[in-house]
């Protein structure tokens, strides 16, 4: 049976890549559930903007370090909605402490953002895609850093790539399910996120990628809703980067940065 999806819940679309993926979603037909951390008048904006396409929207509030009670919101989301066929789960944060600076109390609220709440949000989709036996799509919004590690990131790097292998193990498993689950790995992309909110990225310079500029958020939008489309049936257990070449410079940065300011930033 071709799969043929209806609902669609996006954590963390209160903005940025989030809530352009819950508009390029709802401009493909689907009904969108949204949830917001701390942004509950971003979260309103994007369910007006997914109105507007004629879709329905429900809005909730998602705490993934809630670990007692993240997956019950996605479950009443879903019941709002009447199903979920593709959850995306892009809610995340990042801390920015070095390794010998890290309390464990930020590692633990950076792991359990990312990925332990990850998991039991992931899990709770995955379950009611199961049991309603019309496969699925499960998409996690990672990072360039899922594979490639930064300075000072060491809880968000070992979150996402945690993330990622979880994204390639569920799609073992759930493939006798009709139900695929991939990765989309953002490079520099301009979101809040970045400290740049609503900001045009063909006006700023970046040397170091090769497109020369950071990503728009709708450009990563647009490949989570192609993996989460019925055209990307033989796509499972990727990773995507959509980076403008980023993860392709390694060796090339490697040998052409002239100073040791990498090493604090």
């Amino acid at each position: 049976m071709e799969f043929s999806p209806r609902t669609a819940i996006v954590t963390g679309s209160d903005s940025g890549i989030g809530r352009a993926t819950a508009v390029a979603l709802a401009e493909a037909g689907l009904d969108v559930g949204i949830t917001w951390h701390s942004d509950k008048d971003g979260a309103e904006k994007t369910a007006e903007e997914v109105r507007a396409t004629g879709r329905n929207a429900v809005v909730r509030q998602l705490d993934t370090t809630d670990l007692l009670g993240c997956a019950g919101v996605i479950d009443r989301l879903a019941e709002e909605l009447g199903g979920v066929d593709v959850f995306v789960n892009n809610s995340g944060t990042g801390d920015g402490k070095k390794f010998l600076d890290l309390s464990y109390d930020t590692w633990a609220n950076t792991m359990d953002t990312n990925l332990n709440g990850a998991f039991l949000c992931i899990q709770a989709a995955a379950r009611r895609m199961v049991a309603a036996g019309r496969g699925g799509r499960i998409i996690a919004v990672t990072s360039v850093h899922e594979t490639q590690p930064r300075v000072g990131a060491s809880a968000y790097d070992a979150s996402k790539h945690g993330l990622g292998g979880l994204i390639k193990t569920i799609a073992l498993e759930l493939a006798p399910h009709g139900i695929t689950a991939n990765s989309v790995a953002p490079g520099e992309i301009a979101t809040p996120m970045t400290g740049q909110t609503d900001e045009d990225p063909t006006t700023k310079d970046r040397p170091g990628v090769p497109l020369g500029r950071p990503g728009d958020a709708r450009e990563v939008a647009a490949v989570i809703a192609f993996l989460a489309s019925a055209a990307s049936s033989y796509v499972t257990g990727a990773s995507w980067a959509v980076d403008g070449g980023m993860l392709q410079m390694g060796p090339q940065a490697g040998s052409h940065i002239a100073t040791d300011d990498w090493r604090e930033n």
